[in-house]
C-alpha cells in the first residue's frame, strides 16, 4: 500500500502510533468556604441616588462559565440553565423586591492561587445570573422579577470587582445589587 503512494515499504512500517496524552486529574480543592463579604462603600462612592443595597453570596457551584472556555453548546446550555436557576432561588431566599433601576457589581472570590486574575472573564456567569434575576422563568419571558428589563435604562452594569480569595473550594461569586432612586 505504501508503495502505491510513492513511499518506501520499509518507512510505512516504521511509523509508530503516537501515545495518547494523559489528562491531568483535577486537584480536589477541598470543601467550599465562605469568603469575607466585599467592601461595599467604595462601590457606592461612584453612584448617585443610592437606595437599598443587597450583597448576595451565590450558591456554591463547581462549574461556572468564563470567556476563555471552549465548551460544546449543550454543555454551556446546561451550566447556564443551572446558574439561572440559582439566581431565581436567591430571589426568593433574599426576598428581593421589584426595582425600577439598579446597579449590579459582581465580586469574584477566586481560589487562592498565586497568579493574576481578570474578573471580566467571568462575565458569562454573571450574564446567566442577571438573566435569572430579571426573567426567572425562561418559558414565560414576560414575567419579570427584579427589574423590568436588563437594558441600559434599568440596569447599570454588571461591573466586575475582585474580592477576597476563598480558602478552600472552587471560586465563588457575590452580587452586590444597589437600588438607584435618582436619574
Amino acid at each position: 500500500m505504501a508503495h502505491r503512494r510513492g513511499g518506501h515499504p520499509a518507512t510505512a512500517a516504521a511509523v509508530v502510533p503516537a501515545k495518547k496524552a494523559r489528562k491531568k486529574q483535577p486537584v480536589d480543592p477541598g470543601p467550599p468556604s465562605v469568603p469575607e463579604p466585599p467592601a461595599v462603600a467604595p462601590l457606592l462612592a461612584s453612584l448617585s441616588g443610592v437606595g437599598r443595597v443587597w450583597t448576595i453570596l451565590m450558591p456554591y457551584t463547581v462549574e461556572m462559565l468564563t470567556s476563555n472556555q471552549r465548551l460544546h453548546h449543550m454543555a454551556e446550555y446546561k451550566i447556564t440553565r443551572r446558574l439561572r436557576a440559582d439566581a431565581v432561588q436567591m430571589i426568593t431566599v433574599e426576598r428581593l423586591p421589584r426595582l425600577q433601576r439598579a446597579a449590579i457589581f459582581y465580586v469574584l472570590h477566586p481560589r487562592s492561587i498565586s497568579r493574576k486574575r481578570d474578573p471580566g472573564n467571568w462575565s458569562p456567569t454573571v450574564k446567566a445570573y442577571v438573566d435569572g434575576l430579571v426573567t426567572p422563568n425562561p418559558h414565560r419571558p414576560l414575567e419579570r422579577h427584579l427589574l423590568p428589563d436588563d437594558d441600559h435604562e434599568h440596569l447599570l452594569g454588571p461591573n466586575p470587582v475582585m474580592g477576597a480569595p476563598v480558602v478552600t473550594g472552587f471560586a465563588r461569586m457575590s452580587l452586590v445589587i444597589v437600588e438607584l432612586t435618582g436619574p
